[in-house]
């Protein structure tokens, strides 16, 4: 039986498999830490271009971040180094920046989660990078479609599966690989918590979403097969098939009518070309 946790304002909170609901304040406090990711992803799109490196975009990250009043989640996070995730054409998610160097018809996903206040606000976008073929653009134009059309059913008295149906359907109505082996999850002062957001689900299954609950919605979709490969430094998951994969990311309150989206681009940045 799924079990929820009213949260009080400034409440200590663990990761005990509990869904929390959240008051006022915390609305308040993840549209604060999802401006501040949303400000840094569209401030990238001036420098994601053919010869900077993802160690280059990992600065502009990390200095936004620390500029914004927050601290990268990610830097630290079970080890990992880094201010953002950037995942290159094949890679699903997780890619490490580095020497990197982006090219000519690259697609990227850059995930950023700043820490602001006691609050994450956790979301990724893809780039274009130059001239990129036909195929990849409509592979990244159908993933932010999943992305909405999940978003769409995140409203109360609704059912988790009904995210991730709805989702599958339309990957899938386009011949694409929905991947199963990462998905969404619960966030607010943690990174990671319940409910886990599955992206390929049967509707009218998993937990009944109710107002004040936080969570990102994550679809990661393969030009190909949905099958994933893990490389040996343990976070850069890829495609088995080696097809391109994009991904978006927002994360979001139940509201009482429906949703709020905390991560909404504020210069209207929503979906490539930008």
């Amino acid at each position: 039986m799924t079990q929820y946790q009213v949260v009080a304002d400034n409440e200590t909170v663990l990761r005990d498999g509990t869904i929390k609901l959240h008051g006022p304040a915390a609305f308040e406090g993840m549209r604060k830490a999802g401006r501040l990711a949303a400000e840094i992803l569209d401030a990238l799109v001036d420098h994601v271009c053919p010869g900077v490196t993802t160690g280059e975009l990992d600065d502009i990250v990390r200095e936004m971040t620390l500029a914004g009043g927050a601290i990268p989640a990610t830097l630290g996070y079970r080890g990992y180094a880094h201010s953002c995730c950037t995942s290159i054409n094949n890679v699903i998610c997780h890619g490490i920046p580095g020497d990197k160097v982006l090219r000519d018809g690259d697609i990227i996903n850059i995930d950023v989660t700043p820490l602001l206040d006691g609050w994450h606000g956790d979301s990724s976008r893809m780039y274009l990078v130059g001239d990129v073929p036909l195929k990849a653009r409509r592979l990244v134009e159908v993933t932010y479609e999943c992305l909405m059309i999940g978003i769409e059913h995140a409203r109360p008295g609704a059912r988790l599966g009904d995210i991730g149906a709805a989702i599958q359907a339309h990957a899938e109505k386009h011949r694409y690989g929905v991947v199963r082996e990462f998905c969404g999850h619960g966030l607010g002062r943690l990174f990671h918590d319940a409910p886990e957001v599955v992206h390929a689900a049967r509707a009218g299954t998993g937990p009944e979403l109710k107002p004040g609950m936080f969570f990102t919605i994550e679809p990661m979709i393969n030009l190909g097969k949905p099958g994933v490969k893990m490389l040996e430094d343990g976070w850069t998951a890829v495609t088995r098939d080696r097809s391109l994969s994009a991904q978006f990311e927002h994360s979001l309150g139940i509201t009482e009518d429906g949703c709020e989206i905390f991560t909404l681009s504020p210069a209207g940045l929503h979906k490539p070309p930008y």
